[in-house]
């Protein structure tokens, strides 16, 4: 009886106590209206509160949110609610109670892109969303693909996979980090154009660096020569504030479980409605969905809780807003990239133009491998960081903070790369 008696307690006070967390986080929005998102971005009492909606580790330093993202709290008791309710009896709960959901978050996630919702497939990331475009346009052999050398693997993949089975042709352009501007980046795409081009391939920010891409301008690009131009989201969505109408894509996959914050393994696919018929799904779909955005979602039994949380996450990241969720990210980036930049041997690979840049940076030290570096901070300080090496190009460290992120998390970052920085070489 006294276990049970604990129990319930111990239960109605993690009740409270989240209520609480989101309760405060509300506050703390609500008290930053009608400022501007600059000045927001540097009040540490208003991100305090935000932070107190995660339920994260803080005996580390987590500087790697590019890979994926932590829920807040609400959206992690919103799923496991919604999995406890398709598990009282799976096939009537999930199939009549749980999936009409799902047009809900559809809707949201329209909204938000602005677009129509009829234009909008819930997927389990970006590389299935983009996966669906790359394998089910209709290619033969000889034709050409333009990419670059810094999207994502998984895409690179896909290409070099359809060149294979296909014979068609994939081009991989190299820039410099960072290029000179958004210009450069749009002729270096326009110079590789041949009559043979049929797709090109772009981020709309890249992982690696988080370089911005003049997506508009080579959507419309591509178009008027009547090139398909696939555009990877993935990092893009929830960072920083646009609509479809600022990119005028066809096509456009996002993982929503980095910047929206949304339950690990959900995405979504965006595509022009005019598209949609030509466009063979990745499953075997009915040819009553010929014209149907949901033929792009036939993949059999799918994670419902997960799918339907997403309008959770909707309301967490629109309750902060995308403008102030931006204006940190630069706010955090610039807070330790600023002080590197005095060191001759530091190495920054990001563009500080906010046009081509947001919360992504890449950096490296001079004659230090980045992967003995990302070893040398954990072990060190526990600050979890991922490395990318393009060999013979640049190498260095991803830094990806995140709302929750401390500004003493960022300066013990910025100390130990400093450190390093005058030592020119790891301490022993």
């Amino acid at each position: 009886m006294h276990r049970r008696r604990f129990l319930s307690a111990s239960t109605t006070a993690l009740a409270a106590f989240q209520f609480d967390s989101t309760a405060k986080a509300q506050k703390a929005v609500l008290s930053a209206a009608g400022r501007p998102a600059e000045v927001t971005a540097r009040d540490e009492d208003f991100w305090f509160h935000i932070r107190d909606a995660f339920t994260i580790d803080r005996t580390l330093i987590n500087l790697n949110n590019g890979g994926v993202s932590p829920a807040p709290r609400i959206v992690q008791d919103t799923e496991i609610r919604y999995l406890e309710m398709q598990n009282m009896n799976p096939t009537y709960y999930m199939w009549r109670i749980l999936d009409p959901g799902i047009e809900t978050c559809r809707r949201r996630l329209a909204r938000a892109f602005g677009c129509d919702a009829e234009e909008i497939a819930i997927t389990r990331n970006a590389s299935e969303a983009l996966e669906i475009v790359q394998f089910g346009l209709d290619l033969k052999a000889g034709d050409e693909v333009i990419t670059t050398n810094q999207d994502y693997p998984r895409m690179i993949s896909s290409w070099q996979q359809r060149e294979r089975r296909d014979g068609i042709v994939l081009k991989q352009l190299k820039f410099p980090v960072p290029p000179p501007g958004l210009d450069f980046l749009a002729k270096l795409i326009e110079d590789a154009i041949t009559p043979k081009t049929k797709v090109i391939h772009i981020c709309h920010i890249t992982n690696r660096t988080g370089q911005i891409f003049p997506v508009k301008k080579i959507c419309q690009m591509g178009r008027a020569r009547g090139i398909e131009v696939i555009v990877d989201g993935a990092h893009a969505f929830a960072q920083f504030p646009f609509k479809h109408e600022d990119l005028d894509c066809d096509y456009y996959g996002v993982s929503l479980h980095k910047w929206l914050l949304a339950p690990i393994g959900t995405g979504m696919l965006y595509m022009r409605k005019s598209k949609i018929p030509k466009i063979w799904p990745l499953m075997g779909a009915d040819e009553s969905l010929a014209n149907d955005i949901r033929k792009f979602e036939q993949i059999g039994t799918h994670p419902a809780a997960q799918r339907n949380a997403i309008a959770e996450a909707m309301n967490f990241h629109e309750s902060i807003g995308v403008e102030r969720k931006a204006a940190r990210f630069r706010y955090l980036r610039a807070r330790w990239s600023d002080p590197l930049r005095a060191f001759p041997n530091v190495q920054l690979h990001t563009s500080d133009d906010p046009a081509q840049s947001c919360g992504i940076g890449l950096v490296g030290i001079k004659g230090i491998e980045s992967g003995k570096l990302v070893g040398y901070l954990w072990s060190k300080y526990r600050i979890w960081v991922t490395a990318f090496v393009s060999p013979g190009e640049y190498e260095g460290i991803r830094v990806t903070p995140n709302v929750y992120t401390t500004l003493e998390e960022i300066d013990t970052f910025t100390e130990a790369m400093i450190d390093i920085a005058k030592r020119g070489t790891l301490p022993a």
